[in-house]
């Protein structure tokens, strides 16, 4: 009995099926489409680059600069304390681990939007751009630590085996990045306000966070409230694991390692309730 060729060789089917629940997160998904997140990240990069008479550095010029700046005006005019530390080595290795999550922040916020195209066209996990948008700022990140590296020699400061832990600070920040634009990302596509008052809530963040002065400063009374920002204690860990001078400061650190787990699971179960609208919204 003969047999058509559709038979011998039935078409392929790709069943979509909409979630099953709120913490349904299909990060399966996210594994088999790591190719689409591989090429999300290295277009976030030449894109930054592109065109750019400096190139990458650009990653050190910013920093750099606002180290100088904040060496000049709070180091040398307002003589704030440093715990110790020559004043530019003090507020470099704040200044980096911020610069980070700033960008991803901002990229992983308003990623959807940038994105309209290719969500509305094809099917992929949306939780893909906001990895991509925390993912690619670390090249930027890599490239800095290289200015701080030579900062410290010049200082004569050999940080400790604390130093090994320095990835794990890093992965920190990102999760912290995510975890807002989890929250942020979709408030984006229905309310593009979140694109034009994001600059100006990381500013005032900036500032809220122990970057041009030392955590000392913070009364010790208020030190576990102003611990609820998560960056104190990813700051803290920064500098500890940079400079390995002192004890790190364990109250915030923790108090901050909780905010950012909270923050993460409520973003992913928001995200993936949210998640099905995009393409009708955006």
């Amino acid at each position: 009995m003969n047999q058509t060729a559709a038979q011998v060789n039935p078409p392929r089917v790709t069943l979509i099926r909409p979630s099953g629940g709120l913490f349904d997160v299909d990060l399966a998904a996210v594994w088999r489409y790591r190719e689409l997140l591989f090429f999300l990240v290295w277009r976030e990069v030449k894109i930054r680059y592109k065109q750019a008479a400096l190139g990458v550095a650009w990653a050190v010029v910013q920093p750099l600069f606002t180290v100088l700046i904040f060496t000049t005006i709070f180091g040398i005019f307002a003589r704030f304390p440093s715990d110790g530390l020559p004043y530019p080595v003090f507020a470099l290795a704040a200044v980096l681990p911020w610069t980070y999550f700033a960008e991803a922040l901002r990229r992983s916020a308003t990623g959807l939007v940038s994105d309209a195209d290719l969500v509305r066209k094809i099917y992929f996990p949306r939780l893909i751009i906001p990895i991509a948008g925390v993912t690619s700022p670390v090249v930027d990140f890599l490239f800095g630590m290289l200015i701080l590296v030579g900062v410290m020699f010049w200082y004569g400061i050999t940080p400790g085996w604390s130093i090994l832990l320095l990835p794990g600070w890093l992965f920190i920040t990102l999760a912290l990045a995510l975890a807002i634009g989890l929250w942020l990302g979709p408030i984006n596509v229905r309310y593009r306000d979140v694109m034009h008052t994001l600059p100006f809530i990381t500013q005032v963040w900036m500032f809220a966070t122990p970057i041009v002065y030392p955590l000392s400063m913070i009364p010790e009374r208020w030190q576990a409230l102003y611990s609820v920002n998560p960056m104190v204690g990813i700051i803290e860990g920064f500098r500890w694991s940079l400079l390995g001078t002192g004890q790190p400061n364990l109250l915030s650190i923790g108090i901050s390692l909780g905010v950012i787990t909270v923050a993460l699971i409520g973003g992913a179960v928001y995200f993936r309730k949210m998640e099905r609208s995009f393409a009708d919204v955006i």
